[in-house]
């Protein structure tokens, strides 16, 4: 599917709801969510003329959808010209098939729709890479021998010949081609992100990364905290390729901030898979700042696709990894919700109520955040020459000077460090004492 041409796609909305349950099992109200594929068609700029909650008692096998709603929807497919059906569930090769023969028009899943904004939407080298890697694995599940073209015989290879291959498994041969060829460019472009890793650890300064569901505005904080200009839409998925600023917090400590790809429910497994290596500095952050936008609806169940994705890349809840919640949008909140919001949040310590648009509680989510990377450091016993003064100043400049006993030719200190700090140190052949630990 092509959304560049001059005249949008026309498009219709299928999201099927099974009869049993008013509520879907991810949390989303079915309204929420049909309102949510509307606005991933709108992100790359579908002409949705019509969409629509569809009830069934279960999945046809052939279909997806029963027989009387594929023949209501045919109609109006046929009177409106309609090009493209999206339906907000997940079809199998089968089902998609079969409703594009009746329909006569484009048919995609929920899958195929985030694909194709992944795939109008990423800039950077490493993020191309990744949403093709992502569209082959999608595309080599659904080459189906019903297709007339797949069908054909071509000569085969070599001087035994043969039957030869279908076009199918041609077909296949070649997207596994290149998704081989695919992984091997990207493992060089892992390789060069690690380096890129290993010089900020030599800085080395902490990083801290935000997350969160896809518009809850990551990238407005980002801007407002850094100063910067990274593109900032009221629109899913408007940042995909990772962007990363130094930050100053308000001690005078430099940390680096990065803003990551948001995230969405029922997030397709190919591109769980695929983004890993794009979300490889959440791996390495020191803090998470959850961004959430408290003013949404289903922010509840938004907040558990958020812990399910961070899950998937082997980041659980379990306090191990400091984690901060940025209660955002309290300015779309009416007087009485903001009051409750900001009080709940001042009452904890993780918690912090933030209207990124205009920067209201930043100060507070900067404190928390110094806090958090503060208690990550350890107590050490170091000894340093005085004549080091490089050093001693870099200690107060870099770590919390608990404890100072100066002798006749060494200082000792008792100083809180971080682990990258303290690496740092020993490099430079300084001996830490660990018994203070």
């Amino acid at each position: 599917m092509h959304t560049t041409s001059k005249a949008a796609t026309t498009t219709v909305i299928v999201h099927p709801r099974l009869k049993k349950r008013a509520v879907a099992e991810d949390g989303y109200g079915e309204r929420s969510r049909l309102e949510e594929a509307r606005g991933l068609a709108a992100a790359i700029n579908l002409n949705v003329l019509h969409a629509e909650i569809v009830n069934i008692a279960k999945p046809n096998p052939a279909t997806f959808l029963g027989e009387g709603t594929v023949e209501r929807l045919g109609d109006f497919i046929k009177e409106a010209h309609v090009e493209l059906v999206v339906v907000d569930g997940h079809l199998s090769p089968g089902q998609q098939r079969n409703l594009e023969k009746v329909w006569n028009a484009k048919v995609i899943d929920r899958t195929g729709l985030i694909l194709e904004i992944f795939g109008e939407r990423a800039r950077t080298r490493e993020g191309q890479l990744q949403v093709e890697l992502a569209h082959l694995y999608y595309q080599k599940s659904r080459l189906v021998r019903s297709w007339t073209h797949l069908e054909r015989q071509r000569g085969g290879f070599g001087f035994l010949g043969g039957p030869g291959e279908t076009q199918i498994e041609i077909d296949r041969r070649l997207i596994g081609e290149r998704i081989t060829r695919l992984k091997k460019e990207l493992e060089t472009v892992t390789r060069t992100r690690g380096l890129h890793r290993e010089a900020r650890r030599r800085i080395p300064c902490p990083i801290v990364a935000l997350v969160g569901y896809t518009n809850a505005g990551k990238s407005t904080l980002f801007n407002t905290l850094t100063q910067s200009s990274v593109v900032a839409l009221d629109q899913l998925f408007a940042t995909l390729d990772p962007t990363m600023r130094q930050l100053k917090l308000p001690s005078g400590r430099t940390v680096i901030l990065s803003d990551t790809v948001g995230f969405v429910s029922d997030l397709p497994h190919e591109l769980v898979a695929a983004f890993r290596a794009t979300l490889e500095e959440v791996l390495e952050a020191d803090v998470i700042v959850h961004v959430r936008d408290i003013a949404h609806p289903e922010s509840p169940a938004q907040k558990r696709d958020v812990a399910e994705v961070l899950g998937q890349l082997g980041i659980e809840a379990d306090g191990t990894r400091p984690m901060i919640e940025a209660l955002n949008k309290i300015d779309l909140l009416s007087d009485e919700e903001c009051i409750t919001v900001t009080g709940t949040a001042a009452r904890s310590s993780t918690d912090v109520a933030i209207a990124a648009i205009d920067g209201k509680g930043t100060e507070r989510l900067l404190d928390v955040i110094e806090r958090e990377l503060s208690n990550r450091r350890k107590p050490l016993d170091i000894t340093v020459p005085l004549e080091d003064g490089e050093t001693i100043a870099w200690l107060y400049r870099r770590g919390e000077v608990l404890g100072r006993k100066d002798g006749d030719t060494a200082a000792a200190f008792l100083v809180l460090l971080d682990a990258a700090d303290a690496a740092r140190l020993e490099k430079r052949g300084i001996i830490l004492d660990r018994a203070a630990e």
